[in-house]
């Protein structure tokens, strides 16, 4: 079972990575809880379903914002710091949401504004985090970091909402966003035990010039730049959710619960998928894997839009979800072992604004062919183009495929607590 099951030697052998890994999770289970609480009281309040998404809507332009500005900031100071300073802002911004919530006649602008406000910060807090890992973990072991990482993630996307319509059904919603605001200190209080995370080479500047540096830098590197365009593709062409409640009624014949599946299924198989990689520490070819993956993603999608047998299809969901994790795990692992440990905040701050912003254009993208052929035209048609444009990127950008893993102990920052540790 030892390259089957998820390497855990990053979490034996790091203390500060532990303490990372908690944070995450803590604050990852809090954040997916108030994403439903706030769709919740929203249409509670209103009873329209156009507030919750303008509500989503808001949030868009603070994230995007905060991951540009959020990675230069965070190739300019010490890391640490610029952490506790975004996880204090989201916990008085929680705390907000929950004083709100707990009053007679609750006010709908603070579920705008806060939520707005917490995306921003959630923007600026996820590069620094990600820029942050390669000064704990070396380089060899980045890999299986990176799918420890979302096994917390997944795992938040399914226990975050269940944990909220407890909550929400037993207590009251104002406890979701006081678990938020607990899980938020919690993690200040963990982060605060991490060392100084000063980035060597940093130029003490966040700035419009800093920013632009990042991206003349990104466009330099060819290699690592399909690795963006790589994950635009599957998003672009091979998201079909804004088709799924089309499928759950029109192809599926089902309602609600029927929906509810087919949402669920990529995320039972990704977090499946983050499980069982044991074996991604020892891929020396990290590019062809995602490549592999990709092609799995696309395949899987075009095949889901073919078939009208609804177990079928979430099998193949799940496959796909899989390989979207699969993916990222490499991806990931291609950024934070070839860039500069100075344009690391930057560079990650691209990179989710990319991982963001993509399903929102898949959104758009199956919703306009969906609308010229139907929703098994837009999710076949969107899987096959996936495919058709991950060969022309690897035809373009042939280092993709040529990409190998760095040498040991390449890329791996300062290696700060890298020492194994007794027990």
């Amino acid at each position: 079972m030892k390259r089957v099951l998820a390497d855990l030697t990053p979490l034996r052998r790091h203390r500060d990575f532990r303490r990372i890994l908690a944070g995450q999770a803590l604050s990852a289970l809090g954040a997916q809880a108030t994403v439903v609480g706030v769709a919740y009281q929203a249409y509670r309040m209103t009873g329209s379903t156009l507030v919750v998404g303008l509500i989503s809507l808001v949030q868009l332009g603070p994230l995007l914002a905060g991951t540009l500005w959020g990675g230069a900031i965070a190739d300019a100071m010490d890391r640490r710091r610029l952490l506790l300073i975004t996880v204090a802002v989201l916990t008085v911004s929680s705390v907000g949401l929950a004083v709100n919530a707990s009053l007679h006649r609750p006010h709908l602008w603070p579920l705008f504004v806060l939520s707005a406000v917490t995306a921003g910060f959630q923007g600026v807090h996820a590069p620094t985090e990600r820029a942050a890992t390669p000064m704990i973990v070396p380089a060899a072991e980045l890999p299986a970091t990176l799918a420890l990482q979302q096994i917390v993630f997944q795992l938040s996307i399914v226990a975050g909402p269940a944990l909220a319509g407890v909550l929400i059904g037993t207590v009251g919603l104002n406890l979701v966003f006081w678990l938020d605001a607990l899980t938020l200190a919690l993690t200040w209080v963990i982060t605060a035990f991490l060392p100084p995370l000063v980035p060597e080479g940093r130029t003490g500047r966040a700035g419009l010039a800093s920013i632009v540096e990042g991206l003349r830098y990104l466009k330099g590197q060819r290699m690592l730049s399909a690795t963006y365009l790589v994950d635009l593709d599957a998003m672009i062409f091979g998201m079909p959710r804004a088709v799924f409640p089309a499928l759950a009624l029109s192809v599926y014949g089902g309602g609600a619960a029927t929906l509810g599946l087919l949402y669920a299924a990529p995320g039972v198989g990704a977090l499946s998928g983050a499980v069982f990689t044991g074996w991604v520490s020892v891929v020396r070819h990290q590019g062809r894997a995602v490549i592999c993956a990709v092609l799995v993603w696309g395949c899987a999608i075009a095949a889901f839009g073919l078939v009208g047998v609804l177990w079928v299809g979430l099998i193949l969901l799940g496959v796909a979800g899989a390989a979207d994790v699969v993916s990222a795990v490499f991806r990931g692992s291609i950024l934070q072992t070839t860039v500069p440990e100075h344009l690391q905040g930057r560079l990650a701050g691209t990179y989710i604004a990319v991982v963001t912003g993509g399903p929102r254009l898949g959104d758009a993208e199956a919703g306009v062919a969906a609308s010229i052929g139907g929703p098994q035209f837009a999710v076949w048609s969107g899987g096959l183009a996936c495919v058709v444009g991950l060969g022309a990127i690897v035809w373009r950008v042939p280092q993709l495929w040529r990409q190998t893993r760095p040498g040991e102990g390449a890329g791996s920052g300062r290696g700060i607590d890298q020492a194994p540790e007794a027990g």
